[in-house]
């Protein structure tokens, strides 16, 4: 039987529609990044708050409290990934990405509307409640629909679509970061939730996902009209005798259960794939990347008050740029050797961030930066999506993204939730110590990543 080798113009439908969960991602990792002062009411001149259609011009925060706020989206992001598997094998890919648009059109619209920190809070966990669904779905969805040929280019397309998120908030971000349109950067992505879930009824559901629900016909209907041909996708079926590491094994007919997350922990056989993606997580988030996307304006404020924003700019433009080379070369050089080209170039980056600041050299950590940025958009940013849908069965796959996309947001959180005191406590009442925080990031990078390596054999 001949390979599907491209999308037909409805499979690029689908295939964008799918995009848009990344792209919401994308634009809340980064979405209080530059409304941050004037949200907080720390760039208020005249010091007082006024009203503007009803709600006051800022929320008056402070670091610890602004942190929480931030944070509360990895929190967010963690119950939604745990919601996941249960969700996308019950109502499919296709509906689980529905209802993680919906929560992040309700987040938005609340915290777009909000009069206090808590409207603040509860809307940000809506958001990272959706993100976490849509994160979880996203790469298996683009995985199940994407021709085999180009299965790795379509899986970094998630990451591209996360990082053109970013780049449009930090964009619009500079325009409406006034007391009177900093509200307006929410609503935006409320109208993009909204657009989604109109568009949703002219997409379609994962051929995977239909074939392993016993809806094999409309499976072959839906590559047809994907790629043009059918591939007549069959889910592995397991020899029920098998040793699964269950004390009770599960029968997988050829209908294929799909495994739980509970039941993936306790499986033997999937132990190799958890430890690849805990490994690979872990060493995404602990690089540091999350910190130049949440606090970017906050780290180079001190160093270059006048160009921070510019800088945080440009940081997600790089990052955009430097993920194109990852969607052309991830199927000439493979998914491990590019990960760890990228894997090498973020550590000695970090290491010059750290020093440029300790020393004074701005120039030097702000090119450390935009390296950095650089290096991790090549590969550590999308590769740890891709390879979910490659290190294990179709049947484990949902069960497998949820636990690998729970460590990620659980290491998110701590990163983003830590960063602010521990640079505080290392600079010990010193900010010329402003860059020995990248030290401890580089080091911890630098172990999941050796750990990785003798773990992940493709």
């Amino acid at each position: 039987m001949s390979e599907a080798q491209s999308f037909t113009n409805f499979g690029w439908f689908v295939c964008v529609w799918v995009l848009l969960s990344a792209f919401q991602y994308g634009f809340h990792i980064s979405a209080l990044n530059q409304i941050q002062a004037v949200m907080t009411c720390k760039g208020m001149s005249n010091g007082s708050i006024d009203d503007f259609l009803g709600l006051p011009t800022c929320i008056p925060m402070t670091d610890a409290e602004f942190s929480a706020v931030t944070a509360s989206f990895t929190l967010g992001g963690l119950l939604g990934s745990l919601l996941a598997n249960t969700l996308t094998d019950k109502r499919g890919r296709k509906g689980a990405i529905n209802v993680n648009a919906g929560l992040v059109a309700a987040g938005s619209t609340l915290m777009a509307l909000s009069g206090s920190q808590l409207p603040l809070l509860v809307g940000r966990v809506l958001i990272g409640i959706g993100a976490g669904i849509g994160v979880c779905v996203g790469p298996v969805y683009l995985a199940e629909i994407a021709p085999p040929k180009i299965k790795g280019t379509v899986g970094t397309l998630f990451q591209l679509s996360v990082v053109f998120g970013i780049l449009f908030t930090q964009s619009i971000g500079l325009y409406l970061a006034t007391p009177h349109r900093w509200r307006l950067v929410l609503l935006f992505s409320s109208a993009f939730s909204a657009c989604q879930i109109f568009l949703s009824s002219a997409a379609a559901e994962s051929p995977a996902w239909l074939s392993g629900n016993g809806r094999k016909p409309e499976a072959e209907s839906v590559e047809r009209r994907l790629f043009g041909i059918s591939t007549v996708y069959e889910p592995i079926a397991v020899d029920p005798e098998s040793p699964l590491g269950y004390d009770d094994p599960p029968v997988f007919t050829a209908r294929t259960e799909s495994m739980s997350v509970l039941q993936l922990l306790r499986t033997s056989d999937m132990r190799t794939p958890l430890l690849i993606m805990a490994y690979a997580m872990i060493g995404q988030q602990f690089s540091g990347m999350v910190l130049f996307l949440y606090y970017s304006n906050n780290i180079l404020g001190r160093t270059l008050p006048a160009f921070a924003s510019y800088i945080s700019l440009v940081i997600t433009i790089v990052n955009v740029i430097m993920t194109f080379p990852a969607v052309l070369l991830i199927e000439r050089m493979g998914r491990k050797a590019l990960l760890f080209i990228s894997i090498g170039g973020a550590f000695v980056s970090l290491l010059a961030v750290g020093y440029g600041l300790d020393s004074g050299m701005k120039v030097l950590s702000s090119i450390a930066i935009i390296t950095f940025v650089a290096s991790f958009a090549v590969g550590l940013g999308p590769i740890p999506f891709v390879i979910i849908s490659d290190v294990a069965p179709y049947f484990a796959v949902s069960a497998l993204s949820s636990a690998a996309l729970s460590i990620n947001w659980i290491s998110n959180f701590i990163v983003g939730l830590v960063f602010l005191p521990l640079r505080n406590f290392l600079e010990m009442g010193n900010p010329d110590n402003e860059g020995r925080v990248f030290y401890v990031f580089a080091a911890i990078l630098g172990g999941f990543s050796i750990a990785l390596h003798y773990v992940y054999k493709p």
